[in-house]
């Protein structure tokens, strides 16, 4: 019986501690993560079909919002996940993320406390 690849995660951020954090429930969900620094990068990827892109609304070298809409306006990328995650107090930044197409958008601590059960989820274990 031939070992199913793990599925794959983007994740758009810079915040090297954040990103320890990813990576370990990546590990403990099974999933193959990856981090990309722009959006040149992202679009490449998306070709490849990750199962989620996590994105760091207030990362401005990737422009999240334009490539959110990009991902959800191409045919071959608009049926992956987006989840975005913002400080609590930017209603504003997660209301124009919903609006460009992202699937969901969270307060960082709460996706940094959902982390587990929504790799899982995109896990498909």
């Amino acid at each position: 019986m031939q070992k199913q690849e793990p599925k794959r995660v983007l994740a758009v951020l810079s915040d090297l501690f954040f990103s320890v954090k990813l990576s370990d429930a990546a590990k403990r969900s099974g999933l193959a993560l990856e981090f990309v620094k722009d959006a040149q990068q992202v679009l490449e990827k998306a070709q490849h079909k990750p199962s989620l892109i996590i994105f760091d609304l207030n990362y401005e070298a990737a422009a999240a919002l334009t490539l959110i809409a990009t991902l959800k306006s191409r045919p071959e990328t608009k049926g992956i996940s987006l989840i975005g995650y913002v400080s609590h107090v930017q209603g504003e930044l997660k209301q124009q993320a919903h609006e460009a197409g992202c699937d969901m958008v969270m307060a960082r601590s709460a996706f940094s406390q959902n982390i587990p059960q929504i790799f899982k989820r995109h896990s498909g274990n």
